[in-house]
């Protein structure tokens, strides 16, 4: 006697669509001002409401940012790699998901979207791989003429800001971000207005990696109206440029930085596939020399 099927008719539903919020503290907080902007494809066909910033949420998150800078900067080199490499095998995990949304946001093809977020994922490893070796290679044993040892080791400088390239949504991103926190600075990151989707991805595979909460903190909106308060407030001991095409902007940007000697990295223009080199990893360390008696 045949059976009545009891598989559920399927129904027709609504898909479920992705909130994007802010990346603070190692939470996901909306704009404390309410604000949202629309975020287009680049065919100009809408994708999501993307939280816009404000000057409180840029507080905010360099507030997250000091107060996990001495527990990331006093973790040891070999273990800060090994959480940038954990970044990386999340990234892979949700490889179709970054693909998908690079190639909305940038107009590519799924081949060189797929290409982009490999790079991107490749990245973090080769930061991750400099993580136990930025002493050796930065750091010297200086000959002195005396009975003492005398070294030049680097640290990191302290809280980054970061206004993060327009025109590449995650490659640029990783580009930035990885070779700040690699040394252990943490970061404010200010993300691409029109792209900011893979960003709070990103934010995302940081939130379920081994990242403690404050390391990174990544703000969607304009870096016009954020990048001022980050550039003149006095808790921020450097910030990046990249993303500022105006030279006007990014004049004001650094006199504003000057109150407090902000180290400023300048806007260049910068092939975000070919191999980053050291100039990143070297802009936010300092150097400390210490001496010490040989004992003899």
């Amino acid at each position: 006697m045949p059976t009545k099927d009891s598989t559920p008719k399927q129904s027709p539903r609504l898909e479920v669509r992705k909130t994007y919020k802010l990346y603070v503290g190692g939470a996901f907080p909306r704009s404390e001002s309410g604000r949202t902007y629309v975020v287009n494809d680049a065919k100009g066909k809408f994708l999501a409401n993307a939280s816009q910033a404000s000057r409180k949420d840029a507080r905010d998150a360099v507030v997250a940012a000091r107060k996990a800078f001495g527990g990331w900067s006093g973790k040891t080199a070999y273990n800060r790699g090994q959480i940038l490499y954990r970044i990386a095998e999340v990234m892979e995990g949700r490889h179709q998901q970054f693909s998908a949304e690079v190639a909305a946001s940038e107009g590519l093809s799924a081949a060189k979207a797929r290409a982009v977020v490999d790079a991107a994922i490749d990245r973090w490893v080769w930061y991750a791989g400099w993580a136990d070796k930025l002493a050796q290679v930065v750091g010297s044993s200086n000959p002195v003429a005396g009975p003492y040892f005398d070294f030049s080791l680097p640290e990191a400088t302290g809280v980054i800001a970061v206004l993060a390239p327009q025109d590449s949504s995650l490659l640029g991103l990783t580009s930035v971000i990885a070779p700040a926190i690699v040394s252990g600075n943490t970061v404010v990151a200010v993300s691409s207005y029109e792209r900011p989707l893979p960003a709070v991805t990103l934010g995302e595979v940081m939130a379920t990696s081994d990242l403690p909460g404050g390391v990174v903190n990544i703000l969607t909106g304009s870096a016009s109206e954020i990048g001022p308060w980050l550039a003149s407030h006095m808790d921020v001991n450097a910030i990046d440029l990249c993303g500022i095409d105006s030279p006007d902007e990014a004049r004001d940007l650094e006199a504003a930085a000057a109150e407090n000697l902000k180290r400023v990295r300048r806007p260049a223009e910068e092939d975000w596939s070919e191999s980053p080199g050291l100039s990143r990893l070297t802009q936010y360390l300092e150097l400390k020399t210490v001496w010490h008696p040989i004992g003899v």
